[in-house]
């Protein structure tokens, strides 16, 4: 990856040039047209997603296992998690330049195939350093999914329909989390936890296929109707020259996107991490009785990440600008997430299932605006970069949040109580201080 992007100094260099300003969001003027083959793209990248989460989302699953056979402490645990989120940060940083710099189509797919192997390796370890070594891996290679996949929502998506597309591709985090607490407990049944991780390794090689096939930017795209390609474009430039990094940093939209991931993604790295501990720990859930619970928290998630896509696109539609549909939409998805403060007072597994779903369905309804923020706000050839430094900041503390987990949890017998506080609070408090960023008109100057 980084001989990919030293490739490109002299390109970034003739792009020292003050940055171009971010698009204008006009409220749309043109009928949705005949072809739907955007929504193919938006098919493959739910699919990068879900196989994502499913690599990502095993280990989590397995903590009781893990703990129990290997002798694991709570505090080994979070930082197995720490260097995950360490390196998840490098990968989104390093993962935002290169598909900036080579495009989603080489960039996706090497991302893809380097997760795959990495997820594939778990199953060769045995030691708190040999976990961390595949954690690291698997965190750096998987930090390129969502600046690709954001880049790609840009090429192939106009302003009115981008949010709703994240929406749907994000959801995919979601099945991810779904279809392994249903399958990982028979697979593990079957042929143990090794064999689990290569299990799941494979499937990023079948998606591979798919998108070399079907995969290119529009112009380049035999299967698309000029049609289509005109909705799509809809008076915007089809790509731009990549930004230097330092350039992004006069944009507001970077700023309120780089805030917005830092307070929101390490309480979304939690549930996925710690909510299966939780409920073995609270309610004396195994992996076979957390199968219902973990399936009902993340289809209301999924619910979430559509709906919190469908609102702010409605809201374009009718005309109201982008950039406070955004906004608007994220206050909603944010109430969403404040009660799970109480999960630590109610009794019911179920009652503490409830709390967190709909926590975990504000967050992904919020993601799928903030991510679109930035295609709404800075220019095309800035997009996937500002998507990296927004993913840096929020895994180095994502990689602090997973530490002081595991040592608060060590430190208080496992009460979850504060933990669940913090999560509540963090999103309505994000929402106001991206508000009070963006509050100015976006669109026309940068920062």
């Amino acid at each position: 990856m980084t001989s990919i992007i030293g490739a490109r100094t002299d390109a970034d260099a003739a792009a020292a040039a003050p940055a171009p300003a971010p698009p204008t969001i006009a409220p749309p003027t043109m009928a949705p047209p005949a072809g739907r083959y955007r929504w193919v793209i938006a098919a493959l990248l739910f699919a990068s997603t879900t196989i994502c989460y499913i690599d990502r989302q095993i280990f989590g699953l397995l903590k009781p296992t893990l703990s129990g056979e290997l002798g694991w402490s709570e505090t080994d645990y979070g930082d197995i998690i720490a260097v995950f989120s360490l390196t998840y940060a490098l990968g989104y940083l390093l993962g935002g330049r290169m598909m900036d710099a080579i495009g989603v189509r080489r960039g996706l797919g090497l991302a893809v195939a380097g997760w795959s192997v990495s997820a594939a390796i778990h199953g060769l370890m045995s030691s708190v350093i040999g976990f961390k070594f595949a954690r690291a891996a698997l965190g750096l290679a998987e930090g390129g999914n969502f600046p690709a996949s954001i880049k790609a929502v840009r090429e192939w998506f106009p302003p009115r329909e981008r949010a709703l597309a994240t929406g749907v591709f994000n959801a995919g985090s979601n099945i991810g989390a779904i279809v392994t607490p249903i399958t990982l407990p028979f697979v593990v049944a079957a042929f143990g936890w090794r064999p689990a991780f290569l299990i799941a390794g494979s499937l990023g090689l079948a998606w591979l296929v798919l998108w070399i096939r079907f995969y290119e930017v529009p112009e380049r795209q035999r299967r698309l109707a000029a049609e289509e390609l005109a909705y799509i474009r809809n008076g915007e430039a089809a790509e731009a020259a990549p930004v230097r990094w330092a350039s992004l940093l006069r944009y507001r939209g970077t700023w309120a996107y780089v805030l917005g991931m830092l307070m929101t993604s390490p309480v979304w790295w939690f549930y996925l991490n710690w909510v299966p501990g939780f409920l073995h720990d609270r309610f004396g859930t195994d992996m076979m009785a957390s199968i219902a619970p973990l399936v009902a928290i993340y289809l209301v998630a999924d619910v979430g990440s559509v709906t919190g896509g469908w609102i702010s696109s409605r809201l374009v539609r009718g005309g109201m600008p982008a950039v406070r549909a955004r906004i608007v939409a994220m206050a909603c998805m944010a109430c969403c997430t404040l009660p799970v403060v109480l999960v630590s007072q109610v009794s019911g597994m179920w009652d503490a299932v409830l709390l967190i779903a709909l926590a975990a369905a504000g967050h992904q309804g919020l993601s799928a605006n903030l991510y679109t923020i930035v295609s709404d706000t800075l220019p095309a050839g800035a997009v996937s970069s500002a998507i990296g430094v927004g993913g840096f900041a929020a895994g180095i503390c994502g990689m602090f949040v997973a530490m002081a987990v595991g040592r608060i949890l060590d430190a208080t017998g496992g009460n979850y109580m504060l933990l669940f506080l913090g999560a509540g609070a963090a999103y309505p408090l994000a929402v106001a201080l991206m508000a009070l960023i963006l509050r100015r008109p976006v669109g026309v100057e940068p920062r």
